[in-house]
């Protein structure tokens, strides 16, 4: 697992913890990825999204300098160490986003020849929605759409923030995307959005109702109250094990079953 801490300073890095079951974890000392570029500096690394493509593993996370925010790309064939490949989608740039980019949920093939990512941005009116990109090479992305691919919903579960969790998972009836989503007193809960096999920018089905928000004490109370955040995905015999930060003070686990 990797997983972001901050220390007192409120500068966030990225851990490495190790589990035998996917449930109990023992975690390294020293983290793995700290901030040192100019688009870390200060605030650090924050929003891990892992994906494994051949054998190389591919980490999209947000660089942020307490400034602005911006998706960035690292790689590692063993976890630990992790060589920088810098900013793929800067900030304030785009056919929509004016803003910050964060969160972005690579799939892990290509469709139609090329790659496909999900990604976080901002709209003209100050909300976050999800946009989609691809590439031939995972380092240079073009947009896919000329509007957001998931915009947000007035008066629903997701009117304010529409974000992308893990890495999506390929099924033979679709595209499966776990997403967070936050209402207007931002209030996080996740819900499902499921896109074409062959085409990622077609969309299927969304949840109109979360499957997921904050219940447990631990969930509502914490450093950003009524937070569950869907960041992690695993399948392990059978069992799809995801992992989710909450209240931005704890690392939860919560099992669900995906039909294929």
């Amino acid at each position: 697992m990797l997983y972001r801490a901050q220390d007192q300073a409120g500068t966030s890095r990225l851990g490495y913890a190790e589990s035998n079951d996917g449930i109990q974890f023992v975690r390294r000392p020293e983290p793995v990825l700290s901030p040192q570029a100019d688009y870390e500096k200060d605030g650090g690394v924050e929003d891990p999204r892992l994906v494994k493509i051949g054998g190389t593993y591919y980490l999209t996370y947000t660089g942020y300098n307490k400034k602005d925010a911006q998706l960035c790309l690292a790689v590692s064939k063993d976890l630990v160490h992790w060589q920088r490949k810098g900013v793929i989608l800067p900030a304030y740039q785009g056919k929509w986003n004016v803003g910050w980019t964060k969160s972005g949920a690579i799939i892990p093939q290509k469709i139609n020849g090329k790659y496909w990512m999900y990604w976080l941005g901002t709209s003209a009116d100050k909300t976050d929605q999800m946009g989609l990109d691809y590439s031939s090479d995972l380092l240079h992305w073009t947009e896919a759409t000329d509007t957001p691919i998931l915009p947000r919903r007035s008066g629903m579960f997701d009117s304010r923030v529409v974000e992308p969790g893990p890495a999506p998972i390929l099924t033979p009836r679709g595209i499966v995307l776990i997403y967070n989503g936050a209402d207007d007193k931002l209030v996080y809960r996740t819900g499902i959005a499921v896109f074409d096999r062959h085409d990622p920018r077609k969309l299927i089905s969304r949840t109109d109702q979360p499957v997921f928000a904050p219940q447990k004490e631990w969930e509502i109370t914490g450093q950003i109250p009524n937070v569950v955040f869907v960041e992690g995905a695993v399948v392990r015999r059978g069992r799809h094990f995801f992992y989710y930060g909450a209240a931005d003070k704890h690392v939860g686990l919560v099992e669900a079953v995906i039909t294929r």
